[in-house]
């Protein structure tokens, strides 16, 4: 639901990954900024109407976009493809982060826009951090990156996890990634991809900004 820039774009690269994409707007024009051979569905209706669900094929869905401009309307599409269609696959745009826990207990994933581009633009501005990829909000456990202190060049990613009780999940190396083995040597150049709790990123960041220390291998 939503064909702005965000709907438009989402629609196109689920397509060309080859899935059957139905797209909802009540604005018939905002279809144009759909690529001329793009092949899914276009319906004109609101996005939590009955008719135009059905019309979209929500009866056969796999998963619901809901990523139009508005909050309430994105959750209340959310809430009717799942409780009504029973679509358990189902994601909601909102803007305002503050409703995005009341959401996660309905069992509605969200995306907050204005935090997430707040966040990757502070990775991009401050240096040295834990950057966080994805943080679950139901269990607090979060996939993110560290930046390493030279010294920890070399070493296994066993001694990483003891020094820092933190899953290492895998390794970025050049344009490849390698799920992380515990005889796995960390080089320079490496980006190491991390799984704890929330609550702990910035501990297991500030470890691994120092040097390490001898008597911790």
């Amino acid at each position: 639901m939503g064909c702005g820039r965000v709907g438009s774009t989402l629609a196109v690269n689920l397509s060309r990954r080859g899935h059957s994409v139905a797209i909802i707007d009540q604005d018939s024009d905002a279809f144009r900024r759909l690529p001329d051979d793009f092949d899914g569905q276009q319906v004109t209706g609101v996005g939590f109407d009955r008719d135009a669900l059905i019309q979209a094929g929500i009866e056969d869905a796999q998963g619901f976009a809901a990523v139009s401009n508005g909050d309430n309307s994105n959750i209340i599409a959310a809430r009717v493809v799942r409780d009504t269609f029973n679509v358990k696959n189902v994601v909601a745009r909102i803007y305002d982060s503050s409703r995005a826990d009341i959401y996660e207990r309905l069992g509605i994933s969200t995306v907050p826009t204005v935090k997430w581009t707040a966040d990757r633009m502070m990775r991009r501005l401050i240096q040295l951090g834990p950057n966080t990829e994805y943080v679950d909000s139901m269990y607090q456990m979060a996939l993110f990156h560290v930046d390493l202190h030279e010294s920890w060049y070399g070493v296994h990613c066993e001694d990483i996890e003891r020094n820092t009780k933190a899953k290492v999940a895998y390794v970025g190396r050049g344009t490849k990634a390698r799920l992380a083995r515990p005889d796995h040597v960390i080089q320079d150049g490496d980006v190491l991809y991390m799984i704890a709790p929330s609550e702990r990123t910035t501990a297991i960041q500030r470890i691994l900004n120092h040097a390490v220390q001898e008597d911790h291998l």
